[in-house]
């Protein structure tokens, strides 16, 4: 079977549109994730497996970091790839400061509340002083920022990083399973303020953007692998237990499939540290998606998916809107209806929006066009 799942290296002869394309489909699952009793959620990975959107989100990101940065070293050499990185950091943590306040404005207009509470924004209202500050240093975020942060710190030890994977990739990736490791033998965590951790630890979620770097630089011998009809039939099997599992979780009918020492171990599947379950989880859906998706595969130029590879393009302003777009239908849910009807109609009005919205950034971008980073 051709290798069908190969991603270019970062001297790639085009764009790989899938990856536009996932990051588009994983932003439009998160904004309808983010605002709860949502029947829209049923659309998306998270009912259906140990792993959801974020995980998508987070190695297609290391897959365009690699290409966009890796395409910066072999026109700038290293100076190219430190400036860009530094100006990618300082773009994502100025739209994390002003989706901050942003939020919050949201909040106050609509008489705080539950909502304040809620979306974590009740401290910044009471104590605007002290949360911005610590919002500055990244230790505070109101509820659905959380991962503009970690790609503050993504970026900025992207220069090292890409200097490590181009000398020694194997090495790099051995050293991102062991932190990986560490953090849940010892429970290693970032602290945040006031008084816990960062949802998604950086030191554990940092595998995966090393994954989907280590996959552009290195990673074609993993290919042939990961086209095998073992490795198929392995992936099937995981996402047919997981799937049983997280049914059974919102299904009486299915309890008695899963063994209570088993249910145990798996109810229990950690996002904030990306337990392995979910990694494996992951990694499953990725055999799949290389088997059913090839790079040339002909529902790419559909509309829908023209538009969600729009929207991946454009992925850190998308996101910064579906952020307003889900605290928006969770104020409309709690002060006017949350009634069914309600609910589809928001996450139809917030999807056709996003996609209006890059739509438009796409019509008023006069650069070149470029791998899009978070």
């Amino acid at each position: 079977m051709p290798l069908a799942g190969a991603l270019p290296e970062p001297k790639g002869l085009g764009r790989d549109l899938r990856i536009d394309a996932c990051r588009g489909l994983a932003l439009w699952c998160i904004f309808l994730n983010h605002f709860p009793n949502n029947i829209g959620s049923w659309l998306t990975l998270r009912n259906y497996g140990f792993s959801d959107s974020a995980e998508v989100f987070m190695f297609v990101s290391g897959v365009t970091c690699a290409l966009a940065y890796g395409s910066a070293h072999s026109r700038d050499g290293w100076p190219g790839v430190i400036t860009r990185t530094l100006w990618r950091s300082w773009d994502i943590y100025a739209a994390f400061l002003l989706l901050t306040v942003a939020c919050a404005i949201m909040v106050y207009l609509t008489g705080g509340g539950r909502i304040a509470d809620e979306s974590n924004t009740r401290l910044l209202l009471e104590h605007p002083g002290a949360a911005l500050a610590h919002a500055a240093i990244l230790q505070y975020r109101p509820v659905n920022t959380d991962v503009l942060p970690i790609f503050v710190v993504y970026h900025l030890l992207f220069a090292p990083l890409l200097w490590l994977l181009l000398r020694v990739p194997n090495v790099t990736l051995g050293a991102s399973l062991l932190l990986y490791a560490l953090v849940h033998v010892f429970g290693w965590t970032v602290p945040a303020w006031p008084n816990n951790v960062w949802f998604f630890n950086p030191l554990a979620w940092q595998l995966l953007v090393v994954l989907g770097a280590w996959c552009v630089i290195a990673g074609k011998g993993v290919w042939p692998w990961m086209t095998c009809r073992i490795a198929l039939v392995l992936a099937v099997l995981y996402l047919t237990f997981s799937l049983i599992v997280a049914l059974s979780w919102w299904l009486t009918t299915l309890e008695d499939l899963v063994p209570q020492a088993l249910a145990n171990v798996v109810y229990q599947v950690d996002k904030s540290d990306l337990a392995p379950l979910r990694l494996l989880h992951f990694l499953a859906l990725a055999i799949l998606a290389v088997w059913l998706v090839p790079r040339d595969w002909q529902g790419l130029p559909m509309p829908l998916m023209r538009a969600a590879i729009r929207c991946g393009e454009n992925s850190l302003a998308i996101y910064c809107l579906g952020v307003l777009l889900a605290l928006a239908s969770q104020i409309a849910l709690v002060d006017i209806s949350n009634g069914l009807a309600m609910q589809i109609a928001l996450s139809l009005a917030g999807i056709l929006l996003m996609i209006a919205a890059a739509t438009l950034l796409n019509s008023i971008r006069i650069k070149p066009r470029q791998p899009r980073l978070i």
